[in-house]
């Protein structure tokens, strides 16, 4: 059973939203889009991400998109880590990625 989740998002961020919205589909249904329209949707992701920095909304945007979540945590990884997602999930991610490329160096 699914659950909606109603946030209010002020005009500002209409095109942020519609265009998150659009990767999650794009997401869904890989074979949808080509790389460089999937490309496309995540530069202007990107630019409209920059734009809403300071918004006191976008954690709720965030917490309701996963894939904008999870762009806006990539383009932050540097300075902070997986910052959105529990402490655990981040250090067994970065354990499981350590061990991949263990073995790939072993080969």
């Amino acid at each position: 059973m699914s659950t909606d989740t109603q946030i209010r998002i002020p005009a500002r961020l209409h095109a942020l939203a519609a265009t998150a919205m659009l990767l999650e589909r794009l997401e869904q249904a890989p074979r949808g889009a080509s790389a460089a329209q999937y490309r496309s949707v995540v530069r202007q992701l990107g630019s409209l991400l920059d734009e809403a920095a300071d918004e006191p909304t976008l954690p709720a945007l965030l917490d309701s998109l996963p894939g904008l979540a999870e762009l806006h945590e990539n383009r932050h990884y540097a300075e902070a880590g997986l910052c959105r997602h529990p402490l655990e999930q981040a250090v067994q991610a970065e354990q499981q990625a350590r061990e991949l490329l263990d073995r790939l160096r072993k080969r």
